[in-house]
């Protein structure tokens, strides 16, 4: 009976496993360099024009639930992730309400497809307390990708796993 039970309970996980791989999705157009995969249906892109042309994606229907914005960063000299999320922190998230200044600057090694440095900070948008994580992926040295995750603090321990999933498949074509 107990071989039964343990036979079952291997049948069933194997069940769930090959349905949470069935449920990524990859995304990728003609007019963008990379690739990435989403481990859930509910990434959906969302473009925004205006002077380049830039893709956005939010888990759900609702920002709060996850946010990602990828942008492709030229340095004209050979520079660090470190300096990266300085100049970012110092020119955009310190205008961020609430905003905590990074308590570990110097990033979080981090190991993908392409490696690079993860930031983590926090602010507040419209009275919700909010994180935000920004994965730095070096091309070369004067080439990097942002892959800047936003969620309510609420709604972190659902999406966390997401944000480094989706960093870690981050391809180029």
């Amino acid at each position: 009976m107990r071989i039964f039970k343990a036979m079952f309970l291997l049948v069933v996980l194997l069940a769930v496993s090959v349905g949470a791989v069935s449920q990524t999705r990859r995304f990728t157009t003609d007019n963008i360099d990379y690739v990435l995969e989403f481990p859930s249906e509910a990434w959906q892109v969302v473009s925004r024009l205006d002077v380049h042309d830039q893709r956005e994606f939010i888990n759900g229907d609702d920002p709060t639930n996850g946010w990602l914005h990828v942008r492709k960063i030229f340095v004209d000299q050979p520079t660090s992730t470190t300096e990266l999320f300085t100049h970012q922190e110092k020119w955009e998230l310190q205008r961020l309400r609430g905003y905590v200044v990074c308590s570990e600057c110097e990033g979080v090694k981090f190991e993908g497809r392409l490696s690079g440095a993860v930031f983590a900070y926090e602010y507040v948008a419209a009275g919700r307390a909010m994180y935000g994580r920004i994965y730095y992926l070096q091309v070369d040295s004067r080439t990097f990708y942002s892959l800047r995750f936003t969620a309510a603090r609420d709604k972190l321990q659902a999406v966390r796993d997401h944000m480094h999933l989706i960093a870690q498949s981050f391809r180029l074509k």
